[in-house]
């Protein structure tokens, strides 16, 4: 079990929260643990896509209830996505099959030409953005810009319903979401999630990332479908990892002492931690992402409720200790 610090307060933490569709039930799980670890406290949460919907759902609970309402809070956005997949996948138009065919020779401005998107109902009737609002979360949910192809971070009362479907946007199954006089698809593309807010704002040095696509599979895929499906797992990986090597990078200067005052001011240290859910998932193909049986997400919130578990146990003790349980350099710099 972790510890708390020595004057006995909960050691303070940030989130990073990967997009993975249905697989977001698994981050559910580590969300409902962690709510209940007295020794942290969660104070910032940079997501994207269903990380985007988890740290909602979490920050309007919280506000409402505490630890116990963000349990129940994500409880219920979960069991909405279950419901109103009975028959079409909110995190795919149709689900995975038909979404694979028609995406081959017609986009959603076709086959969807009235832009229906279930996820909407489900964010719209399940998430009071006052109370996301007032949870005093620093929060920030990341999307793609269409047309600059940049990453915009979405903060503050910036954080709506529109902005989440943003952050959720898959290009190949629904229309771009349109804010303003911007039009966004799915953060995964270039912030998935984006660590950067986290560094500027002041939120806590101790960043966990949950990580739903793995970083690592063994074996070369040969056929049509597994090439596709290790196609997306790198593509959603590239932002985090380029961010990544930057803050090694950057860590490497301030441990040699090449950073000098006053330009070290301007950087600060992350201490990473990480929990593998993308390792953890392997066996799930890409198909179980559009997955929405309440069955199959209570197995991959169970599966994260033992990962927290295992991290709380083996990991969560570098918190607040100015050192990492992640090691940045060797998974990105070395090799």
């Amino acid at each position: 079990m972790a510890k708390a610090n020595g004057n006995g307060k909960a050691r303070p933490v940030s989130l990073a929260l990967q997009g993975g569709g249905a697989h977001g039930a698994y981050t559910w799980g580590i969300l409902d643990r962690l709510s209940g670890e007295e020794s942290l406290a969660i104070e910032a949460i940079s997501a994207t896509s269903a990380g985007a919907l988890n740290a909602v759902a979490y920050a309007a609970g919280l506000a409402a209830g505490g630890p116990e309402g963000a349990r129940a809070s994500l409880e219920q956005i979960w069991r909405a996505v279950s419901d109103a997949g009975a028959g079409m996948n909110v995190f795919g138009a149709a689900g995975f099959q038909m979404a694979s065919a028609w995406q081959n020779f017609a986009s959603p401005y076709d086959f969807n030409p009235f832009n229906f998107n279930p996820l909407r109902r489900v964010v719209e009737r399940q998430v009071n953005f006052e109370a996301v609002h007032a949870s005093g979360l620093k929060l920030f949910l990341s999307a793609t810009n269409v047309e600059t192809g940049k990453v915009r971070v979405f903060s503050k009362d910036e954080i709506t319903a529109d902005a989440v479907l943003a952050s959720a946007c898959l290009p190949q199954t629904f229309q771009a979401v349109e804010i303003g006089e911007e039009v966004f698809w799915d953060g995964g593309f270039m912030g998935n999630p984006s660590l950067f807010p986290l560094i500027y704002s002041g939120a806590p040095q101790d960043v966990l990332l949950v990580l739903l696509n793995p970083l690592v599979r063994p074996g070369v895929p040969k056929r049509a479908a597994e090439i596709q499906e290790r196609l997306n797992e790198i593509s959603f990986n590239a932002s985090l990892i380029g961010e990544l090597r930057a803050i090694a990078f950057v860590q490497r200067l301030i441990d040699d002492g090449m950073l000098k005052e006053p330009m070290l001011k301007k950087y600060r240290r992350l201490n990473v931690h990480a929990i593998r859910g993308g390792q953890d998932l392997l066996s799930y193909g890409m198909a179980t992402k559009y997955e929405a049986r309440w069955r199959f997400l209570l197995e991959l919130r169970d599966r994260g409720r033992a990962a927290a578990d295992r991290w709380l146990s083996s990991c969560a003790q570098h918190v607040g200790t100015k050192t990492s349980s992640f090691d940045i350099r060797k998974e990105f710099l070395e090799g």
